[in-house]
């Protein structure tokens, strides 16, 4: 963990996000500048539809259920953006503004971005005065304890593990639900909650942006079908839910916007409509008729729509294509043959031909393609590129090294969401050029990190990527390739079960820098390292394609949380044409 001052990790973030978000340059496709390139749709840090009016009913088409709601749990998004933003306030928060201003930190449940004492070691928040539940009672610092207690529960999978890495005196413990609570979180009053960590961690305000860091009163703990209806602290709370085909939200009446400066909630009512087909969702949009004028997507711009949107400069203008700061990799399942092999994991970084899922994506309007595993957000906007593969691969090498490790005829299982298709075929046939069989195996989205987090029944490879909960790469490096974070189930990031203690060693080596340029460097020095053992091979450093309705306010992708909607801000210009 680099250890920071707020000034400079400030400064750091807003050089990130001003510059390092940037497209890079790269062959094969037309390159642009890492500080200026504008997306595709509107300009990156743009607002399509102006400022919202409030009241009616704005519609959120989905192709899939909510992985989790419970904020234990979510730590994906779109879900994590969604349960913020709507459904639960976090201690500390991002500002609700596109582009570089997205990036700032502000206080949310608590007064302050918290109070640092004994080096780093303890931080102290004060909670605001007035803030309520659903119900009207009041929202305690017991509360916001029991939701981080929560995250250790090895029944409440799927969720950030901040908590287990920075709290002291954690051994051992597997949640409030049997009685149990930690000794490392005080909560002395009803305001005021302190934390005790085994170590410095100078950017805690970062960390306590995430929804394990929101409220649970400990009388609506219901377990895991908690997720299907978390009690409110935020704007919105839950009128109905049949999974798979419709959520709504409606007002809370006891949210106090006095207490709350960052979400604005203007709709009246929230209604996301699931189970719809991918493409399905594009056209509607598209085409903005009735009720469809009213709404946003929820995950993302096919590829093959990508050409129905930009030649038509109507449509185009209500495209929001946000740099998301992530990796996309393919990861390889080190824990059993033929992955444990050094000698086939390298022959794998030959094999795949990173320009054809460019194509598959959408093109270089949509994404670049990667050749590291931090991204330009994290390496101050400066691609990256120490093995040299030509974006096509090398399939001829690829098949020499195989045949040196005498695995020539690989056959390989390859599970992919429901969305990643394309990606999926683009693939297989690309591996079979270097003579590797791939049998695909397709997931619901709903389900996906649960099936590829099931490590007794992973796949050999799997499609996925890796976002910074904010810009640094100690929430990037050590959560992929850790092989102490390893679970049996929910299993979180280190999809490809890589267990390496030269790795190890070296997260903890940098963990204990005090030195922000130095520990950078670090960072920079282990993604190498990392990427010549090759337990994944660096695909896409995407962007989030998103398009709205023609009636649509409010809306830009937000810097921070991968390009996503923030639904803070987002609303209707005229709220008597909305229906739902």
């Amino acid at each position: 963990m680099t250890r920071r001052t707020h000034a400079a990790l400030a400064t750091a973030i807003a050089a990130t996000l001003t510059l390092g978000l940037g497209a890079c340059s790269k062959t094969g496709h037309p390159s642009s500048d890492a500080g200026g390139t504008k997306a595709p749709g509107a300009a990156s840090g743009a607002v399509v539809g102006g400022t919202p009016v409030r009241g009616g009913t704005l519609t959120v088409l989905s192709n899939q259920d909510f992985a989790h709601l419970d904020p234990a749990r979510n730590w994906t998004m779109p879900n994590m953006d969604f349960g913020i933003r709507l459904l639960y306030r976090t201690l500390v928060t991002f500002r609700a503004e596109p582009g570089a201003a997205g990036g700032e930190l502000v206080p949310d449940l608590a007064t302050d971005l918290g109070r640092p004492s004994d080096g780093g070691r303890t931080w102290t928040f004060t909670l605001r005065s007035g803030l309520t539940y659903e119900d009207g009672s009041a929202i305690r610092a017991a509360d916001v304890k029991y939701n981080v207690e929560r995250s250790f529960a090895p029944d409440l999978t799927g969720g950030p593990d901040y908590a287990a890495q920075y709290l002291a005196d954690t051994a051992g413990y597997t949640g409030p639900l049997t009685g149990q609570h930690l000794a490392s979180i005080e909560t002395p009053d009803d305001k005021t909650i302190v934390f005790h960590l085994k170590r410095p961690v100078a950017e805690f305000s970062y960390t306590a942006t995430l929804p394990t860091f929101s409220a649970v009163p400990q009388s609506q703990e219901k377990g895991t079908t908690y997720d299907l209806r978390p009690f409110s602290s935020g704007p919105y709370k839950i009128e109905s839910y049949d999974r798979g085909k419709q959520l709504t939200l409606v007002r809370n009446e006891h949210w106090d916007p006095a207490t709350d400066a960052v979400r604005k909630a203007y709709p009246d009512r929230i209604v996301v409509v699931q189970g719809l087909k991918g493409g399905q969702i594009d056209d509607r949009l598209i085409a903005s008729e009735g009720a469809d004028a009213s709404a946003v997507e929820w995950s993302q711009l096919r590829p093959e729509s990508v050409a129905k949107v930009l030649p038509k400069a109507e449509v185009k203008s209500r495209l929001v294509a946000e740099r998301t700061g992530c990796t996309d990799m393919l990861y390889l399942n080190t824990s059993r043959a033929p992955f444990d092999d050094p000698k086939v994991r390298e022959a794998m970084m030959y094999a795949v031909d990173r320009d054809a899922q460019v194509t598959a994506f959408g093109g270089p309007a949509m994404t670049d393609s990667a050749t590291s595993f931090l991204p330009p957000a994290l390496t101050g906007g400066v691609k990256q590129d120490p093995l040299k593969i030509a974006e096509t691969g090398d399939q001829a090498k690829a098949r020499e090294l195989l045949a040196a490790a005498g695995k020539q005829g690989l056959k390989l299982s390859l599970t992919i969401s429901t969305g990643d298709k394309s990606r999926g075929e683009a693939l297989q046939q690309n591996l079979a050029k270097a003579g590797i069989d791939v049998t695909i195996t397709t997931a619901d989205a709903s389900v996906y990190y649960d099936t590829i987090g099931d490590t007794r029944n992973a796949p050999d490879l799997s499609i996925s990527g890796w976002c910074p909960d904010y810009p640094s790469g100690a929430t990037f490096l050590p959560f992929l390739f850790d092989g102490r974070t390893i679970k049996e189930k929910g299993n979180q990031g280190n999809y490809s079960q890589f267990r390496d203690q030269a790795t190890m060693d070296h997260i903890d080596e940098i963990a204990k820098l005090s030195d922000v340029k130095q520990a950078d460097q670090a960072w920079l020095g282990l993604d190498r390292d990392v990427l010549a053992k090759a337990p994944a091979v660096p695909l896409l450093w995407p962007r989030r394609p998103l398009m709205a309705g023609t009636n649509v306010a409010g809306a830009f992708g937000h810097p921070v949380w991968t390009g996503m909607f923030d639904f803070a801000t987002i609303g209707l210009k005229d709220p008597s044409k909305s229906k739902g």
